[in-house]
């Protein structure tokens, strides 16, 4: 009770202090405003906006039902969450953050989820997109395309083992109840069975299981359609405001000497741990704005061997800032989601992935040290209806690719219990 009467006069001495900085240096607060603006609505409004009414229509169809069907034999055993998990760990990874939180959300919100399995689900499907990983990061800021593959790797791989790591997270059958007084009247959870019974093919229940979701909707395409734009329009603004916020806020740090401070005191940490300190301002950047600390990884001092660079930029992406923090907690508010497994499993994450960078690094790279390539940039006239369509094959392919791995371990699940019921016999 007496941290939660503290947080009321934190919270106004933190934006008292916020307001006085800003007085202080108008100019810069001024420009980073427009910076942060300026990202938002150059990168996330484009990439982010049509997934969202996307995946809302989705949703609205029954294709997760579908696909929750489907992905059932590989994701209970796996992650222990419900099949439809694979439709949003499919579009979180190829759509990047914040969808994964969203559509961890929408599921919720359907009373397909519990929370222990939307915990579980969140935690490893808030990722970055493989167009900024690969166009922003590698070519980008590094200008080393190569290394795309070794990223990939570490980030995509290690949201996968925290996917395996959260699958111990809570307890076997949680209840959905919310904890909170403030959320007693939600109806209660009343889960879907995916499973299918024996005599019935797993395609056909999956195809009925989305006709039945599509009757139980009930709203026709037009209304569909608006409600997705609305619900879409709100959340990219508040995805927007977030962003410029930060951006504010980091800016106003720096001018006020605050940033030198934190990057002094990481030095000293990374000296102890045998790390190059001069990560350290990457590091800090990072840990509040991805595409800051991704940028300040790549312009580290010569000083800094290229692995430990990229591993940096690795533990950034997976960790996400607090700015993709703050959206996610935004959208998790309206459930019954905890913030702080997501946080702590952001956090293992950035580490696994920093860590797998360095592991692999000559496994995947190669021994030789590599050289800097000559500079390359992303085509000026390269449109984002391209960058969309990339994504939406490498969500297919990967939807594909996870339905086809369900179904050959039915199969092997199949053949085991014929086995074992013959051997029985």
């Amino acid at each position: 009770m007496a941290v939660k009467s503290l947080g009321v006069p934190l919270m106004l001495t933190f934006l008292t202090g916020l307001l006085f900085l800003m007085i202080c240096f108008p100019g810069p607060y001024l420009e980073a405003a427009l910076r942060g603006l300026s990202i938002w609505w150059d990168v996330l409004f484009p990439s982010l906006f049509p997934f969202f009414i996307i995946s809302e229509m989705m949703l609205g169809f029954g294709v997760v039902h579908l696909m929750g069907t489907l992905l059932d034999p590989l994701m209970r055993p796996l992650f222990r969450i419900p099949g439809s998990g694979g439709f949003v760990a499919a579009m979180g990874y190829v759509s990047g953050y914040p969808i994964g939180a969203k559509l961890t959300a929408k599921l919720w919100e359907q009373r397909m989820l519990t929370r222990q399995e939307g915990e579980r689900l969140v935690a490893f499907t808030t990722s970055s997109d493989p167009i900024f990983l690969i166009g922003a990061v590698s070519v980008g800021f590094f200008q080393m395309p190569r290394i795309a593959a070794i990223l990939a790797l570490a980030h995509y791989g290690g949201g996968l083992l925290i996917g395996l790591l959260m699958r111990f997270h809570g307890k076997e059958n949680a209840s959905n109840e919310p904890s909170d007084d403030s959320l007693n009247d939600i109806k209660p959870f009343h889960p879907k069975s995916t499973a299918v019974p024996r005599n019935q093919n797993r395609l056909k229940q999956a195809l009925s299981s989305m006709h039945q979701a599509r009757i139980e909707d009930g709203r026709n395409l037009g209304e569909l359609l608006q409600q997705a734009i609305e619900s879409s329009i709100r959340l990219i603004i508040v995805v927007g405001g977030l962003v410029v916020f930060f951006s504010v806020f980091l800016e106003l740090m720096t001018q006020a000497g605050f940033m030198s401070g934190l990057n002094h005191l990481l030095e000293v940490v990374l000296s102890t741990f045998g790390l190059p300190p001069a990560l350290s301002e990457a590091l800090i950047g990072g840990v509040f704005e991805v595409t800051l600390g991704a940028r300040n990884a790549a312009e580290a001092g010569a000083s800094v061997a290229l692995p430990y660079k990229v591993a940096a930029a690795a533990f950034i992406l997976s960790w996400g800032g607090l700015s993709v923090h703050a959206q996610v907690a935004s959208i998790l508010h309206a459930t019954n989601l905890r913030y702080l497994p997501f946080m702590i499993a952001r956090f293992i994450h950035g580490i696994l992935a920093f860590c797998l960078v360095l592991l692999c690094w000559n496994l995947v790279m190669g021994p030789s040290p590599i050289s800097t390539l000559p500079s390359i940039s992303l085509p000026a006239s390269s449109s984002i209806s391209s960058e969309i369509a990339d994504r939406f094959m490498l969500w297919i392919i990967l939807l594909l690719s996870m339905t086809f791995i369900s179904l050959c371990w039915g199969v092997i699940r199949f053949i085991s219990r014929y086995i074992r019921h013959v051997s029985k016999k």
